[in-house]
C-alpha cells in the first residue's frame, strides 16, 4: 500500500444487526428527503406522514394531527422495515445480490419505487394518484440512494454472506423465518 493511503475495510454484521441498521438508515433517509423536499414545496413533516397515515385511515388523517403524523412515522418504518428485510432475505438465497451492492441496490431502489406507485398506493385507500415529473425524479432518486444501494450494503456487510456460510435448514414440520 502507498504511503499515506488509507485502506477501508467493510464492516461485518450479523444478520439481525444488518436488518436493524439498514432499516434505521432507509426508513431516515427517506424521511428525511420526504420532510426536506415538502418543506421546500410549501408543507411541513407533519402533513408528509399524515398523508402516509391517510393510506390506512383515509383522507381524515390529514386533520388528524401530531397523532396520525406518528402513525404515519410508524408505517413509514414499518414498509423501511419490510424493504431492507426483503433484500436481506433474497440476497441470501442470490449471493450475487450481496456480492455487487453498487449494481443490485440501485436496481432494487428501482423496482422499489415501482411497486409502491403502482401497487401498494394504488390499493390503498389513497388510490391511483398522478405523478409529476418532479415527483418521479425525487422519487427514483431517493429510491436508488437512500433505500437500494443502502439496503444492499447493509446485506453485503452481514457475516454469513460474507463468509460463504450456507443458509441453516428449514426445520422439520414448519417454515423457517430469519436465520
Amino acid at each position: 500500500m502507498a504511503q499515506g493511503s488509507v485502506r477501508w475495510s467493510a464492516p461485518t454484521l450479523s444478520p439481525s444487526r444488518a436488518i436493524l441498521y439498514g432499516w434505521l438508515v432507509v426508513g431516515t433517509l427517506d424521511g428525511l428527503d420526504a420532510a426536506i423536499v415538502s418543506t421546500l414545496r410549501g408543507s411541513n413533516p407533519e402533513r408528509v406522514f399524515q398523508y402516509v397515515a391517510s393510506g390506512l385511515l383515509g383522507p381524515s388523517s390529514m386533520q388528524g394531527g401530531a397523532a396520525t403524523a406518528l402513525f404515519g412515522v410508524l408505517i413509514h418504518f414499518f414498509i423501511a422495515f419490510c424493504v431492507v428485510l426483503t433484500y436481506n432475505l433474497a440476497s441470501r438465497r442470490l449471493r450475487m445480490l450481496a456480492e455487487r451492492p453498487l449494481l443490485y441496490g440501485p436496481i432494487y431502489g428501482v423496482l422499489v419505487w415501482l411497486f409502491m406507485n403502482f401497487v401498494v398506493i394504488p390499493l390503498s385507500v389513497i388510490g391511483v394518484i398522478r405523478l409529476s415529473t418532479f415527483s418521479i425524479v425525487n422519487g427514483l432518486l431517493i429510491h436508488i440512494f437512500g433505500i437500494g444501494i443502502p439496503s444492499a450494503l447493509f446485506a453485503s456487510w452481514m457475516s454469513d454472506v460474507r463468509t460463504g456460510d450456507p443458509l441453516p435448514a428449514p426445520r422439520p414440520g414448519g417454515a423457517r423465518i430469519g436465520a
